[in-house]
């Protein structure tokens, strides 16, 4: 296994990595380049085109460029923001999203889970994203998806919030897959996410949407969470989840998801 991680604040720096493209990945003709930019949002662009994922304006899109397409995975803030899409989007752009976004953004194109199609000349692939371990919060079957996108002749897998169900584990031949990580209740602890991403094998793994506790903070300065299983910090989780990965082919990229909050 290969590791790039970069965490950013009080956190610690590092790089144990040969690959000096930690950013790109190859594509059929030139690279994409990919952006992680806060939480869950993820800029993807290949040859003048830009998808944004779960655009959030907390901390004012630095970075982020104008969008082709935009995907939105749930209907919560920091999935869903319109400010945000209002920002990004390119005249005309289509926001695919689940149905229950559909009261926040009025022309929003609805996907089902399972459902595919072809939007702003992309493959998009819906893909069930829910709970298994029961209690809120809940994030119920078939309420909000994940997305495959076949972007530059390679598969990008962004799971959303979502266990290791039965609908992620079918997927096959994902080049890059960004999973979440310390949902609350004990869900997608490092050692489920590290499993799961053995039974996806991609090439490349960025974990995302693994500090829960950020992303409250984002909104409520003093707010304080729960400690994740067995007493972890956030920076002891990544490192077990780059235990659980020791001996996969797997490279693990960290990106900067939790820029300081201002």
């Amino acid at each position: 296994m290969k590791v790039l991680c970069a965490f950013s604040g009080s956190l610690l720096l590092f790089i144990v990595s040969a690959n000096a493209l930690a950013d790109t990945v190859a594509g059929t003709d030139g690279f994409i380049d990919i952006q992680t930019l806060i939480h869950s949002s993820v800029q993807l662009e290949y040859q003048g085109k830009v998808i944004q994922i779960d655009p959030w304006d907390r901390l004012g899109l630095a970075g982020a460029k104008p969008a082709d397409l935009i995907l939105i995975t749930d209907d919560v803030g920091h999935h869903l923001d319109p400010a945000a899409i209002a920002k990004l989007r390119k005249p005309g752009a289509p926001v695919v999203m689940a149905a229950n976004g559909a009261d926040q953004i009025d022309d929003g194109q609805m996907m089902a889970n399972g459902e595919v199609m072809t939007v702003a000349g992309v493959t998009v692939e819906a893909v069930a994203a829910y709970d298994i371990i029961p209690g809120e919060p809940s994030h119920p079957k078939g309420e909000a998806n994940g997305y495959v996108v076949t972007f530059g002749g390679k598969r990008f897998f962004f799971a959303g919030v979502t266990e290791c169900v039965d609908e992620v584990k079918a997927l096959q031949n994902i080049d890059v897959a960004f999973m979440a990580m310390n949902v609350p209740l004990g869900r997608m602890t490092p050692a489920a996410t590290a499993a799961c991403a053995r039974i996806l094998n991609p090439r490349i793994l960025y974990v995302y949407h693994y500090d829960q506790d950020y992303a409250r903070r984002a909104l409520q300065p003093d707010y304080i969470g729960p400690e994740l299983p067995e007493g972890l910090t956030v920076e002891q989780s990544i490192t077990r989840l780059q235990q659980e990965l020791a001996g996969s082919a797997i490279e693990l990229r960290m990106g900067n998801f939790y820029p300081p909050l201002n």
